[in-house]
């Protein structure tokens, strides 16, 4: 099984899955995946809630983390910052891809552009993860 597949099955049954996120892509300089905008993850408005966007930034970064991290360690968001630029409505095909601003020994970086299929970018999230070593 290849990673992107190892990656998908994993989150089965928690909470990326009940957001839908589809892992298109799982590699150490790049992780890309979409999402369909249902109700359940929407504001009373009928757009999606900026929790879900930074839930879908969040798993991304992480991803790609837990694809550079040494055998054994794992991985925790310590900082994430998410700047919100346009709406994404229900219906609508969300696109994310994250790729990697530092891969240090004990910290990561990743930056998430989201966007709509059209390619209008609706948030830009930076986050940090730690990498706790093996027990």
């Amino acid at each position: 099984m290849d990673l992107t597949a190892s990656i998908q099955q994993r989150l089965k049954g928690i909470f990326p899955d009940f957001l839908g996120i589809e892992l298109s892509a799982v590699e150490t300089e790049r992780v890309t995946a979409s999402l369909t905008v249902r109700e359940a993850i929407c504001t009373t408005g009928k757009i999606m809630h900026g929790g879900a966007i930074m839930a879908f930034a969040d798993t991304l970064g992480a991803v790609g983390t837990f694809a550079n991290l040494p055998a054994g360690a794992r991985t925790t968001t310590i900082e994430s910052k998410t700047n919100f630029l346009g709406a994404a409505p229900l219906g609508a095909r969300v696109l994310g891809e994250s790729t990697p601003v530092h891969r240090g020994r004990t910290t990561m970086v990743w930056q998430t552009r989201i966007s709509l299929e059209s390619g209008k970018l609706i948030a830009l999230v930076t986050q940090t993860q730690m990498v706790l070593p093996a027990a």
